[in-house]
């Protein structure tokens, strides 16, 4: 009688630093850690490294312009929702920043993946799994005015070009960006977290 072979599964967990294992089919709000995010966002570089400066410009540092655009366009907004802004591209550090053509190409499994890490991060630290829409959709208006700096600022478009990708970042100050070493954009992040957190969960 043939031997039965056992199919190994392929591993879809990834250790982190910390010692927490993240199933990334099946994330637990238990096995992420702010210093794991922090850590690998710091990491992963913006628009595939393809930046001017002696550093990348980090999905951390990203991620702290989007929290302070949101501010800018909505004075008075509550503190959850610039931590749900913070971390609005927190699953990238597990899933690293495809470029949006990359994303399209991969379709929609890939969006279903990071919607699932998000609503798991958000549980994590006390906010709700899904946003509301209309937090949704100004964090949305602050990641495509960020985008827009980025991209004149650092990734070598031409304004009227960014100007057809992300549109025009109305009703913002100007803004100035300057790539940091990776350490100094952790702690940055980690701080940031640790001024949000507290009044978000009051």
């Amino acid at each position: 009688m043939a031997k039965l072979q056992r199919i190994a599964q392929p591993r879809a967990w990834q250790r982190m630093l910390s010692g927490r294992r993240l199933d990334l089919l099946d994330p637990s709000p238990f096995d992420i850690e702010i210093e794991d995010i922090a850590h690998g966002l710091a990491r992963v570089s913006r628009w595939n490294g393809q930046t001017h400066g002696d550093h990348a410009f980090s999905v951390a540092q990203h991620c702290m312009l989007v929290e302070d655009l949101v501010a800018a366009l909505k004075p008075g907004i509550a503190q959850r929702s610039r931590l749900a802004a913070l971390l609005h591209d927190a699953p990238e550090y597990v899933v690293g920043d495809l470029i949006s053509p990359f994303k399209a190409a991969v379709g929609l499994d890939y969006k279903s993946l990071e919607n699932k890490l998000l609503a798991a991060i958000h549980v994590r630290f006390g906010l709700s799994a899904q946003m509301p829409d209309d937090v949704t959709a100004l964090i949305k208006r602050a990641d495509k005015a960020a985008a827009y700096f980025e991209a004149t600022q650092l990734a070598g478009f031409a304004a009227e070009e960014a100007l057809e990708f992300f549109g025009p970042p109305r009703g913002l100050p100007p803004v100035k960006l300057m790539p940091l070493p990776a350490r100094e954009a952790q702690r940055k992040f980690v701080e940031r977290f640790t001024e949000l957190l507290p009044s978000a969960r009051a």
